[in-house]
């Protein structure tokens, strides 16, 4: 449930994970793709590179998006000491499993809110930190086959079987690993007068 005098709310992101995710409590919001250029000219570490990107898909809409209040959003997997990128397709998925297998991977997941009532930022980062057991390429492969998360950076998708590929998750918001920390951001709209359920 909405405020009626609050703006809108306009999630920055093609991500159907992070719509999924506000569907849990928000009954009315738009979508649009920011569209941004993700490559890192700065050399930026994996966590200011989230959150530049994060903010960076937010402006992007603003210009365009009067008296809305932009919710961008970006998450980075760091394998020993790479970034990894979403894989693609199913060899590249085998690929970054493996080199996962035994290992723990970080994900730094940012959001950026622009709030047009105060003219305001309000930025956030989230870091979560998972253990891989030791597998092989068979139980990669039938994880892989089952739930197909060739768009998701680490390969898996915890909101799926993944965590059959885990020892453990080190968290302070299990959300943030679907692609948008849930706790931070609904604190935030309650303080900007979002009436949630």
């Amino acid at each position: 449930m909405q405020n009626p005098s609050a703006p809108k709310i306009v999630l920055a992101s093609s991500s159907q994970h992070r719509r999924e995710l506000l569907n849990r409590f928000l009954d009315s919001y738009e979508v649009v793709d920011p569209e941004v250029d993700e490559s890192n000219p700065m050399d930026l570490g994996p966590a200011e590179l989230a959150q530049h990107l994060a903010r960076k898909k937010a402006e992007a809409v603003a210009t365009n998006t009067r008296n809305a209040l932009i919710i961008g959003a970006d998450q980075l997997a760091v394998l020993d000491e790479r970034v990894l990128g979403k894989p693609g397709d199913h060899a590249r998925a085998v690929e970054q499993l493996l080199a996962a297998s035994g290992k723990s991977m970080t994900f730094f997941t940012a959001v950026c809110i622009l709030d047009p009532v105060g003219r305001s930022r309000y930025e956030y980062t989230d870091k979560t930190v998972v253990r891989f057991r030791q597998f092989d390429r068979r139980l990669a492969e039938a994880y892989l086959r089952h739930d197909k998360p060739y768009d998701c950076a680490g390969s898996f998708k915890l909101e799926g079987a993944g965590f059959v590929l885990f020892e453990a998750v080190r968290a302070d918001d299990p959300t943030a690993l679907i692609g948008l920390p849930m706790i931070w951001l609904a604190d935030r709209l309650l303080q900007l007068g979002y009436l949630l359920p």
